[in-house]
């Protein structure tokens, strides 16, 4: 009998150990191997714990079939009521987000990451006003005002040139006469 068609005893000591590391030992179906009596158990009690082994691995052979039928039969009645495997995670993890939401742990959170978004927002407020006023106050200084002047200076000097019909500028090739558009003083 080759070991590809043989049942394998999930209850077997020898469950997960190698087969090299195993001897093949020709079974018949029929009759359990003997080994030799375990110390301290008479004839009598061995064979009635063969029998109880052999009556428990039944058992848990119907109790498989019993439950393979049962999934089949919970399987029929979710088709039948239209339950599909992705409506019922939908409805658990919809379950599971409510628990969360309703959680103590979640509430504390919610509440930090609520009160720290206020106190960023007052900071952020607080410097966008600091730095509105470090600008007005550079605006006001003799030094911006005289790179102002200055700025005004050569603007009017290019303009007034310009509505004059001198043109300090040099002209790109095929611009045409084109004058440049007026802009406002800063």
């Amino acid at each position: 009998m080759d070991s590809a068609s043989q049942d394998i005893n999930l209850n077997s000591p020898n469950k997960g150990v190698l087969s090299d590391f195993l001897t093949d030992v020709p079974v018949d179906p029929g009759v359990a191997p003997r080994t030799p009596a375990v110390e301290g158990l008479t004839e009598v009690e061995e064979e009635e714990l063969r029998a109880e082994l052999a009556k428990v691995e039944e058992e848990i052979v119907t109790l498989r079939q019993v439950l393979a039928a049962k999934e089949r039969h919970c399987g029929e009645l979710k088709r039948r009521l239209g339950l599909s495997t992705l409506g019922e995670l939908k409805q658990n993890l919809s379950r599971s987000w409510h628990d969360v939401q309703v959680s103590t742990a979640y509430k504390k959170t919610q509440e930090t990451l609520s009160q720290a978004g206020q106190k960023t927002s007052a900071a952020l407020s607080t410097m966008g006003s600091a730095i509105s006023r470090k600008l007005g106050d550079m605006r006001n200084s003799a030094t911006f005002k005289s790179f102002e002047d200055r700025v005004g200076t050569i603007k009017s000097k290019v303009v007034g040139s310009r509505e004059n019909g001198i043109d300090n500028l040099p002209s790109s090739p095929g611009s045409g006469e084109q004058p440049l558009p007026d802009h406002a003083p800063f």
